[in-house]
């Protein structure tokens, strides 16, 4: 197993390990990025757009306004309302204005957006356990734990700068 620092081709040590870890981590994220990105390919839709139909999916059949789907994506799209646009053109979502507030834009996912995912389920989670075959289940909780407190650190410095 190649270290990032053999990996990257680095002929000196990082100059901390949390430096290491930053780097070890995006780097990691977006392979597995690319990895996940290539089954949901397949499909017809990115991998932002399938992250915003399975926030829909949750959400249920009341649906949510744009802002809220916005919130809850993995990766941060500035552009959101275009990328409701082209799913609204690909009849996966649907939007309504619901209330006296026009900037106000609920948006639920279709049926046909729901059989798309329900055919994504599958091909998704073999490739995210493929993509994790080799960590164990303690590690990959402890990865998770660790993670989980990094992402919390840094929202409280933003919530509070």
């Amino acid at each position: 197993m190649a270290t990032i620092v053999e990996e990257l081709k680095q002929r000196k040590p990082f100059p901390s390990k949390a430096q290491e870890a930053a780097v070890t981590l995006l780097r990691t994220a977006e392979i597995v990025n690319r990895h996940l990105d290539s089954v949901i390919a397949h499909s017809g839709i990115t991998g932002q757009q399938y992250n915003v139909l399975r926030i829909l999916r949750g959400a249920g059949a009341e649906g949510l306004p744009t802002l809220e789907i916005a919130s809850r994506m993995i990766e941060q799209a500035p552009g959101i309302t275009r990328l409701l646009d082209r799913l609204e053109t690909k009849k996966l979502v649907e939007r309504r204005r619901e209330s006296e507030d026009l900037r106000c834009v609920y948006c639920r996912i279709t049926p046909t957006g729901r059989n798309l995912l329900a055919t994504l389920d599958e091909p998704v989670r073999h490739a995210t356990d493929e993509a994790f075959q080799s960590v164990n289940n303690l590690e990959l909780a402890r990865l998770v734990r660790s993670l989980d407190h990094v992402r919390e650190s840094l929202q409280k410095k933003e919530e509070h700068p």
